[in-house]
C-alpha cells in the first residue's frame, strides 16, 4: 500500500504540473501536447495496472486485518474503482480529459475592446462595478457577443462530450451518466432525490432573500428597473471596490489577512510563494477560472487565478487558500488515498475561510465605508450563488438523464430551468439569445462534470462555521482544522461532525441558516 501511495504521488504530480501548465499559457502548442501525452500514452496503462493492484489488495487475506475505523474509507474507495474499471472505457476517459481542456483553450482566446483597451473577459468584467450606465451595458453586450462567436464551436464540443460520458456510463453497466458519476466522485451518503430537495430549499427559502438583494439595490441605483448590467454598480458618485492594483499587492494584502485569523495560514502561501506556486494575474491566453491544485508529492499546491483588481479576485484567492491550507494539513497522512478527501469537504474549507477572513478585510480596505460595502457584497454573494448551483446542478441532471437530446430541446430545458431560479427583480428583455447560452460560460459542465452541488453543500457547512466562530473564534478554528486534518479517512458525515456540523440540506434547515446570514446583513 505504501508502495502504490509513492507511485500514485509522483504521478499525480506529474500530470498535474502538465495540466497546470498548459491552463497558464494556452497557446504554447508543446504545453497542450505533453498534457495530450500523458492523457492518452501514459495514463490509460497506469489505470490498468492501478486496476490489477486494487484487486490484489482487497484479495489480500491480511485485507481484513486492517483497522477498519483507519481503513474503511480508503478501501471502499478502492472497491469503487474496482466497481467502475472496465477496459474499453480506459481510451474514452483519456479522450474526455484531453476534450474537456479544449473549452479552456477556445475561452482563454476570448478579448474585448473597451475604450481602445484589449481586455480579457476576465479583466473587462470591472467595468460592470463602473457608475456610468451606458458603458456598463456596453461592455455587458460586448463580453456577452464575445461568448456568442463561439457558442457553436463549444455547443459541439458540449454534445460530443456528452454522448462519450453516456458511452462510460454504459460501458460500466449504468442506466446514465449521473448515476455513474455519483459513484466516481464518491458521493456515498447523498442521493440524486437529495439533490433535488435542495433545489426545492433554494427556490423556497434562498430565491425571497435574492429578490430582497435586488430589489434593494434598484432602490439604491434609483432605476426604474434593473437589468443585468446593473447588479454589480454602485449609485454615481460612488467609485468601485478597488482592494488592489498587481497581483503582488493582492498577496501581500492576504498575507496579512490570513496571518490575522492563523498565522499558519498565512505560512502555507508564504511557502508557496517561495516555491513559485501562485499564479495571480489576468492576461491573455491563460484560460479562465481559478483554481488550487494539489501536488500530492512535494506537498505544497498550486493557485491559479486571474485576477483583474476588483473585490471577487479577493474573495477567491481567500477561497483558493483555503484549499491550499486543506492540502498542507493532509500532507502528513501516510497514503496518498487518505488525502482524496469528498469535495463538499474540500469545498467547506475554502468557503469557510471567505467569511472568516471577512473580520480581517482591513488589510484591503482603510476607508470605514468601503469596507462595510465589501462584507455586503461578500454577504449577498453568499446568498445569490445558491440559484445559480441550483440551476447549474438540476440543468446537469437533465441533461445526462436524457443523452440524445436536440440543441432545441437542450436550449428549451436550460431555459426552463434558468427561469425557475432567476429573479423576478431583473429585467432580461431583449437578452434572450445571450441567456440561451449562457450555460457555455460554466467551465465545470464541460472540465468536471456534476461537480457544481458541492458548492451549495459546502455553503451551508461554511455559514454553520462562521456561526461558530462568531461566538468562539478559537473553538471555530479548531474544529475547522481537526476536520481538515483528517483528509479523506472519515465519510463526509462524519468530517462534518468533526467540524461540529449538521450534514443536511433540508429546506427546514436551509432556513435556519439563511435567517443568520440575513441578520448579519441586517447589522451591517
Amino acid at each position: 500500500m505504501k508502495d502504490m501511495s509513492e507511485l500514485e504521488a509522483v504521478l499525480s504530480e506529474d500530470a498535474n504540473w502538465r495540466q497546470i501548465r498548459m491552463t497558464c499559457d494556452t497557446e504554447n502548442k508543446e504545453l497542450e501536447n505533453a498534457f495530450t501525452f500523458f492523457m492518452m500514452e501514459i495514463q490509460p496503462h497506469i489505470q490498468s495496472y492501478a486496476d490489477k493492484l486494487n484487486r490484489k489488495l482487497v484479495e489480500n487475506p491480511f485485507a481484513k486485518e486492517l483497522n477498519a475505523d483507519k481503513y474503511f474509507t480508503y478501501l471502499r474507495n478502492i472497491k469503487k474503482s474496482i466497481e467502475l474499471f472496465r477496459e474499453e472505457n480506459l481510451p474514452l476517459i483519456s479522450e474526455l480529459s484531453v476534450m474537456a481542456q479544449q473549452y479552456g483553450v477556445i475561452a482563454g482566446k476570448m478579448t474585448v475592446h473597451v475604450e481602445g483597451r484589449e481586455y480579457t473577459l476576465q479583466q473587462a468584467a470591472k467595468f460592470l462595478e463602473n457608475p456610468n450606465r451606458q458603458l456598463r451595458e456596453e461592455v455587458y453586450r460586448k463580453i456577452s457577443e464575445r461568448r456568442l462567436q463561439d457558442r457553436d464551436e463549444l455547443n459541439k464540443l458540449f454534445s460530443a462530450l456528452v454522448q462519450k460520458r453516456d458511452l462510460v456510463a454504459r460501458n460500466a453497466g449504468f442506466p446514465n451518466y449521473g448515476a455513474y458519476r455519483f459513484k466516481e466522485l464518491g458521493r456515498f451518503d447523498y442521493t440524486r432525490e437529495d439533490s433535488f430537495q435542495f433545489h426545492e430549499a433554494v427556490k423556497q427559502h434562498i430565491m425571497p432573500l435574492v429578490d430582497e438583494i435586488f430589489e434593494k439595490k434598484r432602490k439604491k441605483l434609483n432605476l426604474e428597473t434593473l437589468r443585468p448590467w446593473d447588479v454589480e454598480a454602485e449609485p454615481d458618485g460612488i467609485a468601485p471596490l478597488t482592494p488592489f492594483k498587481t497581483g503582488d499587492e493582492l498577496l501581500q494584502k492576504t498575507l496579512h489577512c490570513l496571518n490575522e485569523i492563523e498565522p499558519f495560514f498565512a505560512d502555507c502561501l508564504k511557502q508557496m510563494q517561495k516555491m513559485n506556486r501562485l499564479d495571480l494575474e489576468s492576461r491573455k491566453g491563460k484560460a479562465p477560472g481559478g483554481y488550487n491544485c494539489p501536488l500530492p508529492e512535494t506537498g505544497a499546491p498550486f493557485i491559479f487565478m486571474n485576477a483583474a483588481g476588483q473585490m471577487g479576485d479577493v474573495t477567491t484567492i481567500i477561497h483558493e487558500g483555503g484549499h491550499a491550507v486543506h492540502s498542507f494539513l493532509t500532507h502528513s497522512l501516510e497514503l496518498t488515498g487518505f488525502k482524496e478527501y469528498p469535495m463538499e469537504i474540500a469545498e467547506v474549507a475554502s468557503m469557510s475561510m471567505e467569511l472568516f477572513s471577512m473580520d480581517y478585510w482591513d488589510a484591503f480596505f482603510d476607508n470605514k465605508e468601503e469596507l462595510k460595502r465589501a462584507k455586503e457584497y461578500q454577504l449577498e454573494r453568499v446568498i445569490t450563488i445558491f440559484p445559480w448551483i441550483a440551476t447549474i446542478d438540476k440543468f446537469q441532471h437533465w441533461v445526462y438523464e436524457n443523452p440524445n437530446h436536440t440543441d432545441a430541446e437542450r436550449m428549451s430545458s436550460w431555459m426552463n430551468i434558468l427561469s425557475e431560479f432567476s429573479s423576478s427583480r431583473i429585467n432580461f428583455t431583449g437578452l434572450e439569445l445571450y441567456r440561451k447560452y449562457s450555460w457555455e460560460r460554466q467551465l465545470h459542465l464541460y472540465e468536471v462534470p456534476f461537480y457544481y452541488i458541492e458548492y451549495g453543500i459546502a455553503q451551508l457547512g461554511a455559514i454553520g462555521l462562521w456561526m461558530q466562530f462568531k461566538k468562539d473564534k478559537r473553538a471555530a478554528l479548531h474544529n475547522y482544522v481537526r476536520a481538515l486534518s483528517l483528509g479523506g479517512t472519515k465519510t463526509l458525515p462524519q468530517l462534518f461532525e468533526t467540524a461540529g456540523l449538521k450534514f443536511d440540506f433540508s429546506p427546514g434547515y436551509v432556513s435556519d441558516l439563511m435567517s443568520f446570514v440575513h441578520d448579519e446583513m441586517s447589522s451591517l
